[in-house]
């Protein structure tokens, strides 16, 4: 008879043991429900899309559960930062899910792209506008960016005073640069009665909640080591020469460059892998952090002084004035050439597109310096 050998024995008794105590997965186990949530936290925290995907091609449950209407809900706007050179159809795709399961950011975020990248003006609008019923505070500017330029339309379509009641929707919801919009708004007459007091309050406001975002975010350590203060110094910081940025210029503060939201890069990066023109004869606003591209010629105000950048809206004037703009404009002997467009120059240092002129001086193809 064969002794058996160690080997055998120990075979013997996992055979036995897988016998009478079968495998069994615990995960299998857990119930929808603490899935979906966990899921739901990791949607909202996520600081990627990557990091959702790779939750979601873990297993076949996981990539089900992941598209819960409860957790696509929830989704972040770091979590719905695409970007433009992975845009794909599945991308598309993924944030309509996400409108789908009635996530305001990706409402904002996707109308946005299909109103300026993809050119789908009634569907992006549409979108913004869904956003801003839930008060979402970047639809609402956007939307008064929209009616101050009369985009996606002739320059018949602008409605100043809506974009002004947008603005101040905005604005009461605490949305910084419809705080500024609304500042410069007020302080210029337009759209609205001149008041210069409450004007500038706005905008010192404005300046005031920057700060406060600058000290309240996660590395708010770091943040006040970056934060400098020189009531009395005029800062002229040199294009590039540091990663401070002076935005409190009012107050003589430096704070690092606000972060861009997710739509706005996508749209930068998307009309810069395109050679960096939305179209023929049209322009980009000049404000690096905006992205926002003309849907018609002309539609945006160019510097008063220089005429070489352009701007969307007077908010993005007055940030790259102090971002970057201040150290390098200067005024010009001759202006740069419009596509070969006549261009008149007005008695304050603006131009007038004479294809463009209007009785308001609302319309005019300019913006005047912060001084």
């Amino acid at each position: 008879m064969r002794t058996p050998t160690p080997t055998t024995i120990t075979m013997n008794n996992n055979n036995k043991r897988n016998r009478f105590y079968p495998k069994f997965d615990f995960f299998d186990s857990l119930p929808d429900d603490l899935l979906i949530s966990i899921l739901s936290k990791l949607v909202s925290s996520a600081s990627s899309p990557s990091h959702f995907i790779n939750a979601l091609i873990t297993c076949k449950r996981f990539n089900h559960l992941g598209r819960h209407s409860l957790v696509l809900s929830k989704a972040s706007q770091r979590t719905l930062g695409i970007s433009a050179k992975n845009w794909s159809e599945s991308a598309h795709r993924f944030l309509k899910q996400c409108v789908d399961a009635g996530n305001v950011e990706a409402c904002y975020i996707l109308g946005m792209i299909r109103f300026y990248c993809l050119q789908n003006r009634g569907s992006g609008a549409s979108l913004m506008a869904k956003a801003a019923i839930s008060s979402y505070a970047p639809a609402l500017y956007s939307l008064a960016v929209i009616q101050f330029n009369g985009s996606g339309g002739s320059k018949n379509d602008k409605d100043l005073r809506a974009g002004v009641a947008l603005c101040a929707r905005a604005a009461f919801l605490g949305h910084v640069d419809a705080l500024r919009e609304l500042g410069h708004c007020l302080q210029d007459g337009y759209g609205v009665c001149q008041n210069i007091m409450e004007g500038r309050r706005f905008l010192v406001q404005a300046n005031a909640r920057e700060l406060a975002a600058v000290l309240s975010s996660p590395s708010s350590a770091a943040s006040r080591s970056l934060v400098t203060c020189n009531p009395h110094a005029i800062h002229r910081t040199a294009v590039g020469s540091s990663s401070d940025c002076p935005l409190l210029s009012d107050f003589g503060c430096n704070v690092p460059a606000p972060e861009a939201h997710p739509a706005s890069r996508f749209m930068a990066e998307w009309f810069a892998l395109r050679g960096g023109a939305p179209g023929p004869g049209l322009r980009l606003c000049s404000h690096v952090g905006c992205g926002r591209p003309e849907t018609r010629r002309h539609e945006f105000r160019r510097c008063s002084v220089c005429g070489i950048v352009n701007y969307c809206s007077r908010a993005c004037q007055a940030l790259d004035w102090k971002l970057q703009h201040k150290a390098e404009c200067a005024p010009l002997e001759i202006w740069p050439e419009n596509d070969g467009d006549d261009v008149e120059v007005d008695g304050d240092g603006g131009i007038l597109n004479e294809n463009e002129e209007d009785d308001d001086e609302d319309d005019d193809d300019d913006v005047i310096e912060e001084s």
